[in-house]
């Protein structure tokens, strides 16, 4: 079980079969990469489930979420509470000393602890998915596996890479390790800037540029780095609009020597790292935003039942219900994506990539969505905080907190913006490949040679959509043709041994038939914009929100295909789960026609020319009037390699009892020696 779940290393995504979103974006959706084995998906093996049972038991009786908010802390106990569970180590293969449990209980532990407190669960994520556990799982070697992994299951590790000149644009990086052969190390300079964990990591994966020399071509290099070696200094904790309680840090190096054995892979080789690490961690944003949905989903319901207004529970007015239908309905279909994802990751026979992040971009985007109009049914109370309305004598719910923990999903692991970018290249990158016939490992065999996949049928009400006319979202994108044996009719996806009139979720066929045209639909449109592009991309700067609307056609086409598949794969003898990807699936629909419709008909170019005026200042006159309070300084600072110039911030976890002599105490600094 555990060799499946975190390969050693992990399989080439080239020798991987396409994900579900290669081939949807292709025009070629087929259902199976969403499908899992029989029966019930939820079901988890017996230790997993007995683990998740422990965890739960913490979290309700040992975690105080509420103190962990005014305190910005998580309590030492609480760390250490988690490490005896062996929650830092869910993944880490037994004969490193881990739980050797799979990703799907992995993203399950995060649900439980991101809705006890979202603090606890970037603890974990940034420790199991970023840190150091899954690189050294992918690119270690045996003697590093060896000498590091045993310690994740109790020390706590951060990846360090973000620094104040990066956003989404790694190479930019100016932390540099520079090689001495006389002492075969490396020595660290540089200052990292936005360190989850990194005020609490006892080690450290550091991305550095490696300077070009004899050695080789040098690059962008990751290093596994002891947080408390000379010269490692955390200069700051950072704080930020929510997530209260993370330990997130600006972390100096100043001539820290890293022996050349604790390099991970070779040199040049980190951005695959990171990237390669990337591939599952980013299925924990869209676990996190799926349980604030599911949380979401309980509250608009007991609250909207017993608030009654006009002598009628809130619920039962029509302006409600909508906001009501559309957080349930969105919850199902994040936990879908979920599911159906992180079951087809931990077989490791499908490249997920482009699947994860898809995913990371649809949950982020609706979970924010879900949060606001959680608090705008909640009216003024969800603007109170918790614990402003428990001393005025009522149930603390904190809404207000969702709104700001779940808003950082749309900037974190990669903006929303940038991840339509890459997304986006990457798909019409394989649109050329599949127009030149060419074998380009994850894309074969996912379009006919020489094939532009759905140019040729973009007809009918799809046209009408491209030319700005008003069309019945129902049919955006229509293309009929007779259906082949064992197909819901028109789609080219297996509609099942038992589709057929009058079971619950024959409905959905429909859907996923919508889901087959669109998809083609998009895939003529990335093939038209491929073949007018320049090789190396010219011309696609002036039609990133085109192309970013085309990602989010297929991010919704996405989740209503994982949504079908899910209800189907639960059943239910209600039908209940049907009812909600239907629902899902019909609101999905509608803001599919209104993207495809912004294709032929939006303001892109004046809005540029707008931002041009800007910036060079022609409305400075619209700025007047009013009093910036903006603390005075440098937009980006610089950040300058050199010592240290003031205590180092580090906070050392230690459990009950222990004495302080080695390390500083949470409350205590140290001063390094350069």
């Amino acid at each position: 079980m555990t060799a499946r779940e975190t390969p050693e290393p992990g399989t080439p995504a080239g020798a991987r079969r396409p994900g579900f979103a290669t081939a949807l974006f292709l025009g070629r959706p087929e259902t199976d990469p969403l499908t899992g084995p029989a029966g019930d998906p939820r079901r988890l093996q017996p230790a997993e489930e007995r683990f998740l049972a422990r965890l739960r038991d913490f979290c309700e009786k040992e975690v105080d979420s509420a103190a962990i908010e005014r305190a910005d802390r998580i309590p030492d106990e609480v760390v250490e509470g988690l490490k005896d569970l062996g929650a830092l180590a869910i993944r880490l293969p037994r004969r490193y000393g881990g739980l050797g449990l799979s990703t799907h209980c992995y993203l399950r532990a995060l649900m439980l602890t991101s809705t006890t407190h979202p603090a606890l669960s970037e603890l974990l994520a940034a420790h199991q998915a970023i840190g150091l556990v899954q690189p050294l799982l992918l690119f270690g070697t045996d003697e590093q596996k060896r000498a590091f992994l045993p310690r994740c299951v109790r020390e706590i590790s951060a990846f360090a890479l973000t620094e104040a000149d990066i956003g989404n644009d790694p190479f930019r990086m100016h932390t540099t390790a520079v090689y001495d052969p006389a002492s075969d190390s490396y020595v660290l300079d540089g200052v990292k800037t936005w360190t989850t964990n990194g005020v609490v990591a006892d080690l450290l994966v550091v991305m550095a540029v490696v300077p070009a020399g004899e050695s080789g071509d040098g690059g962008m290099t990751a290093f596994v780095v002891e947080a408390d070696a000379p010269g490692v200094t955390v200069e700051r904790r950072n704080s930020f609009l929510g997530l209260r309680g993370l330990e997130n840090g600006c972390v100096r190096l100043h001539r820290v020597v890293v022996p050349a054995g604790h390099r991970i892979g070779a040199e040049g080789e980190g951005l695959a790292i990171a990237l390669a690490a990337q591939d599952t961690g980013r299925l924990s944003l869209p676990a996190v935003s799926a349980a604030a949905a599911k949380w979401s989903v309980r509250i608009a319901r007991q609250w909207s039942a017993a608030r009654v207004q006009f002598g009628r529970p809130l619920a039962r007015h029509d302006a409600v219900a909508g906001k009501v239908s559309f957080i349930a309905a969105t919850a199902f279909a994040l936990e879908a994506l979920v599911e159906v994802i992180a079951r087809r990751a931990a077989a490791g026979d499908t490249d997920t990539r482009l699947d994860a992040e898809l995913a990371k971009l649809f949950a982020s985007e609706q979970a924010w969505v879900i949060a606001d109009e959680l608090v705008q049914l909640r009216g003024g109370r969800g603007y109170e905080t918790a614990e402003s309305a428990v001393a005025r004598g009522e149930r603390g719910v904190p809404v207000e907190q969702l709104l700001r923990d779940v808003r950082v999903g749309r900037i974190f692991d990669g903006s929303s913006e940038a991840l339509r970018a890459f997304l986006a290249h990457d798909l019409i990158e394989a649109h050329r490949a599949a127009a030149r016939g060419r074998d380009t490992g994850p894309w074969q065999g996912t379009a006919d040679a020489g094939e532009s996949p759905g140019a040729e049928e973009t007809v009918g009400t799809a046209d009408s959509v491209a030319a700005g006319e008003a069309v019945d979202p129902a049919a955006v994108g229509k293309v009929p043709r007779p259906a082949a044996a064992g197909e819901a009719a028109g789609t080219g996806i297996p509609a099942g041994p038992d589709a057929s009139a009058g079971r619950h979720d024959a409905g959905l066929d429909d859907h996923l038939e919508f889901v087959a045209r669109t998809s083609r639909r998009i895939a003529g449109e990335l093939a038209a914009v491929a073949a007018d592009s320049g090789p190396e991309g010219e011309g696609l700067d002036g039609r990133q929100r085109f192309l970013g609307r085309i990602v989010d056609v297929g991010a919704e086409l996405y989740a209503m295909s994982a949504s079908c598949v899910y209800a189907r794969a639960l059943g239910g003898a209600d039908g209940s789960p049907a009812e909600l990807a239907d629902a899902f699936c019909r609101q999905a629909r509608l803001r599919v026609a209104e993207s495809l419709a912004r294709l032929g008909e939006n303001t892109d170019a004046a809005d540029r020319a707008v931002t041009g005026h800007v910036l060079d200042g022609r409305y400075t006159w619209l700025e007047e009037g009013v009093v910036d309070v903006s603390v005075d300084g440098p937009w980006i600072a610089a950040q300058r390699p050199g010592p240290a110039t003031g205590p180092s911030l580090r906070r050392v976890i230690r459990p009950a009892g222990t004495a302080k002599t080695a390390r500083p105490s949470s409350d205590e600094t140290t001063r390094r020696t350069p």
